[in-house]
């Protein structure tokens, strides 16, 4: 048992990374204690999904700092251990070593899993999902001996997949149960805009349909059914979305929905302890609602906000929610809130590949989106939430600072 209460953080990925880097930057010399389940120090998941997969970039390259960056900045680091609860009352973290952490304050950045499928021969050898280095690695060596792949579910991570498949010369279906992929992010033109990216690029894209069995021999799986027909697959991808690992906090007798309930400072409903990244459902002071974001540059600002609130100060979650995808010879970014329903204002060449989307409410932007279109992205930022003229907004030759209206 350490003798030494400090700021203990749970759960070693990017947030936690970027809140103890915050926490030294503003000069704080006390005890910094860094537990995570992975046996690797934290690292960065996007290029799981995207370069890594598709063999471009090393493995060093993925992670948040050196391996002697810890050491050097006097931080106690307990990787490969698991945090099995929490002791509000003595403030400690038990590990499932059996030791105990003493804290004075906690923060949880313990981040989220993939969903798992309840059908029959979803634990087959050969369906695997995708969260981690060593999941990217496993798929990027089965990339190399399959003959056809499927991927169920068309969010970000089943379409980034499909397009590193394709990259490697492989056959891919996509089973998506939804009438389009990101429908419900995009709204219907641009998510027929992926459709079709994806149909060109030689992707098998299914959509409205609902996949029943993964079928297997000798364990190993040969196909994926839906209704009557099996389509071969000696890879199958599970693409489904990923759930908060907040079940440490619930047993600990935090508030828990849909992630853990954090103020606009990152507290939760203990003073002394805090959440951040994919695992904190947090409220956003601009916005006025609470957000679970689970994109990589949410997990950056909410651990620098984290290190920074942990340490008493009293910023605030602000920002708009921003992510990135990068799929064929398509390069996007897209910032703010939009929704389904609202109106799609489309600025360039749609039709030629670059073009700049905005997502509107009346007037007001709520999103905008830059699809191979560079150096855009904080005159979008600044956009959303402004009132717009409309027919100035989709002439290229307006500049964007010369759109609003108030």
């Amino acid at each position: 048992m350490s003798s030494t209460p400090g700021i203990v953080v749970v759960g070693a990925g990017l947030a936690a990374a970027k809140a103890v880097e915050s926490m030294r930057e503003a000069g704080h010399a006390g005890t910094i204690t860094l537990i995570g389940e992975e046996p690797e120090r934290p690292y960065e998941r996007p290029a799981l999904s995207k370069d890594y997969l598709q063999g471009n970039g090393s493995k060093d390259d993925l992670f948040v700092h050196p391996e002697e960056w810890y050491a050097e900045h006097d931080v106690v680091t307990r990787f490969g251990e698991t945090a099995t609860s929490i002791d509000r009352d003595a403030r400690t973290v038990s590990l499932a070593s059996g030791d105990t952490v003493p804290y004075e304050r906690l923060l949880i950045t313990t981040g989220s899993r993939p969903r798992t499928l309840e059908l029959p021969g979803a634990d087959l050898d050969g369906v695997v999902s995708l969260r981690r280095i060593g999941d990217s690695d496993r798929i990027r060596e089965a990339y190399a001996r399959a003959s056809s792949v499927v991927i169920i579910g068309a969010g970000w991570i089943g379409l980034e997949t499909a397009a590193a498949a394709r990259a490697a010369g492989l056959p891919v279906t996509v089973l998506e149960y939804a009438p389009l992929p990101l429908g419900r992010v995009l709204g219907d033109e641009l998510a027929t805009y992926f459709a079709d990216l994806h149909r060109r690029n030689g992707v098998d894209l299914r959509t409205s349909v609902e996949v029943t069995a993964i079928t297997g021999t000798d364990g190993r799986v040969s196909g994926v059914r839906v209704g009557e027909e099996e389509i071969a697959a000696d890879l199958v991808i599970v693409g489904v979305g990923i759930s908060p690992n907040a079940e440490l906090a619930a047993e600990a007798g935090l508030e828990v929905d849909n992630g853990i309930l954090v103020d606009e400072h990152l507290r939760t409903s203990d003073p002394a302890i805090y959440a951040a990244g994919d695992v904190a459902n947090a409220y956003n002071s601009t916005l006025g609602d609470r957000l679970r974001v689970e994109h990589w540059d949410n997990a950056i600002r909410q651990g620098q906000l984290a290190g920074r609130t942990v340490l008493g100060r009293d910023d605030t979650y602000d920002w708009q929610p921003y992510f990135y995808t990068d799929q064929f010879d398509l390069g996007m970014e897209y910032v703010g809130r939009g929704g389904a329903a609202d109106d799609v204002v489309i600025r360039g060449d749609k039709a030629g590949g670059e073009f700049i989307a905005f997502w509107l409410d009346g007037d007001r932007v709520t999103a905008g989106m830059n699809v191979n279109v560079w150096d855009v992205n904080d005159d979008l930022r600044a956009l959303v939430g402004s009132s717009v003229d409309r027919s100035r907004l989709a002439e290229p030759d307006v500049p964007l600072t010369e759109v609003v209206t108030t």
